[in-house]
């Protein structure tokens, strides 16, 4: 199984690269959705990073893909500029998904 990086930035792409994550930089919607579906189109990937602002732009494919158990799990990071989510939500997702306050 392999990791494949969908970037927005050098500085996030360059430090996975020296874990051995291969990868690639994009900025536009459809740069996005074409290196998303190279990445998907290969078996060997069982993992994709994606910064946050790039998931962002694809909210709706995201989930779909997360919830479909035959692709790769996709994973969304902060880039070099912090994250981009609420401090809490993990908090609001648990309280969305299930209804019960923490």
């Amino acid at each position: 199984m392999k990791y494949f990086a969908i970037s927005d930035n050098i500085d996030t792409i360059t430090g996975l690269r020296l874990a051995g994550i291969k990868g690639v930089i994009v900025h536009e919607k459809a740069e996005v959705i074409e290196a998303l579906e190279q990445a998907l189109e290969d078996k060997d990937i069982g993992i994709i990073i994606m910064t946050e602002l790039l998931a962002e732009m694809l909210q709706e494919e995201v989930k779909e893909i997360r919830l479909d158990d035959t692709k790769p799990i996709i994973t969304v990071i902060p880039d070099r500029h912090g994250e981009r989510r609420r401090p809490d939500y993990i908090t609001s997702y648990i309280k969305e998904s299930i209804g019960l306050k923490i």
